[in-house]
């Protein structure tokens, strides 16, 4: 049976049903339900100025899935760790939140050094509510080989420009694999079960212009958003 991909459950007036975002294991897509609002910003942003700011790039060849052991070096709570993530579309920082998430910054932070996120893409983008990479088989079912578990505090809020990370319904609360989301609504109305990974710093108006490149219907690209590559900046 072919792995499906991981589901973000909404909550609140987004509604939207057996949608999210992927990492390893799940259930297959299902027909997204959105407000008119979240609607109508898709059928007005798509195209147009926000497509302009992208470079053209071909799409990159899927990579296999897993492949990589889970790292044992945690990463210096006394210091600050920043993600920049280059894609064809522009750059944005994400300022990891290694006091929430030790686990999951420490593997994000590994996987960047080696390379894992050059050359993927952003598979699945929901005007209004978020965009999701780290998949190397660009499928919403692939991911390292490996998971951690970091769960959210209970308070968490998924706002806009927060990163957190993708998980199956099954799985506990804050269970994270490569894949990660980036929100572009204001609030999402999501529950405390996807581990925090950071916030954008820098390159939110690339977060935007990446956000409105997708159908709200299928939740597929409308255009490639090719990662080149993701370096990590300790301080």
């Amino acid at each position: 049976m072919r792995p499906a991909p991981v589901w973000i459950l909404v909550c609140g007036l987004l509604a939207l049903a057996g949608a999210g975002c992927g990492g390893d294991g799940g259930a297959d897509s299902t027909v997204v339900q959105t407000t008119e609002a979240t609607t109508t910003e898709a059928a007005t942003t798509t195209g147009g100025t926000a497509a302009g700011a992208c470079a053209d790039v071909d799409l990159p060849e899927p990579r296999p899935d897993g492949g990589r052991k889970r790292p044992t070096d945690e990463l210096d709570a006394g210091k600050r760790y920043e993600v920049v993530i280059e894609t064809n579309c522009g750059s944005f920082t994400i300022e990891l939140d290694v006091k929430t998430s030790p686990n999951v910054s420490a593997s994000f932070a590994a996987l960047a050094r080696a390379d894992f996120f050059a050359d993927t893409v952003f598979h699945r983008i929901i005007p209004g509510f978020v965009i999701q990479g780290g998949d190397p088989t660009a499928s919403g079912t692939g991911g390292p080989g490996y998971s951690t578990v970091d769960p959210p505090p209970n308070d968490a809020a998924y706002t806009k420009g927060v990163v957190a990370m993708a998980k199956s319904p099954a799985e506990p609360p804050g269970t994270s694999g490569s894949q990660f989301f980036v929100v572009t609504g204001a609030d999402i109305g999501l529950p405390p079960e996807y581990a925090i990974l950071g916030k954008v710093t820098k390159g939110l108006e690339v977060i935007e212009r990446i956000g409105k490149l997708g159908d709200v219907q299928t939740e597929q690209p409308t255009r490639v958003v090719r990662i080149e590559r993701a370096t990590v900046d300790e301080r």
